[in-house]
């Protein structure tokens, strides 16, 4: 009798959403749409204005700040003139190179996702596009990771700690270990 009862309530549920369910739709549904397959409208935006968009992420967390907030958060770590005029120059180098390298990778990226729409890729092409994605990315990464360890040389260890406190880091930072401090302090 229980069977029954719960075939009947499994019956009742099926019918009640509609039918069979169907399976899963793919994570990638809608994205069809998009100019660039593989990368959304904001991806596009962000290499084009050299954004970080991650690349930097495993210096940040381990405590080699980012340039860019750094001249942000200026004040509260009292940079002397000069570390901002360097810390500004960092960021600079770092955001030219960073949009340079973008234009390129969208550029790329652009040409094929053109071929498969046009279904005209081939093995050849294909292998040389992606060598290239490949190549500008890795250069991109390292763009903005140097400017990190640039930027994590020019500051002391107190501003460099009390930069991880004011970007929410927590605790789990150890002391860096810089032996160029710009000043010395510890």
């Amino acid at each position: 009798m229980k069977q029954v009862i719960k075939g009947a309530f499994v019956l009742v549920l099926i019918v009640a959403s509609g039918g069979v369910p169907a399976s899963e739709a793919s994570p990638y549904a809608g994205q069809e749409t998009q100019e660039l397959k593989a990368l959304s409208e904001s991806d596009v935006e962000g290499l084009l204005a050299g954004q970080g968009m991650g690349y930097a992420k495993t210096a940040e967390l381990n405590g080699y700040p980012g340039p860019l907030h750094v001249l942000e958060l200026a004040e509260e770590l009292d940079l002397s003139e000069e570390q901002q005029a360097e810390t500004q120059e960092i960021f600079n180098q770092m955001q030219a190179l960073a949009k340079s390298l973008g234009a390129e990778l969208v550029a790329a990226e652009r040409q094929l996702d053109e071929l498969f729409r046009n279904k005209s890729v081939d093995e050849s092409t294909l292998s040389e596009l992606t060598i290239k994605i490949g190549r500008v990315e890795a250069q991109l990464r390292e763009v903005h990771l140097h400017a990190h360890l640039r930027q994590a040389q020019l500051l002391s260890a107190r501003q460099s700690a009390k930069y991880m406190a004011l970007r929410g880091y927590g605790r789990g930072i150890h002391e860096h270990r810089h032996q160029h401090h710009h000043d010395g302090e510890s």
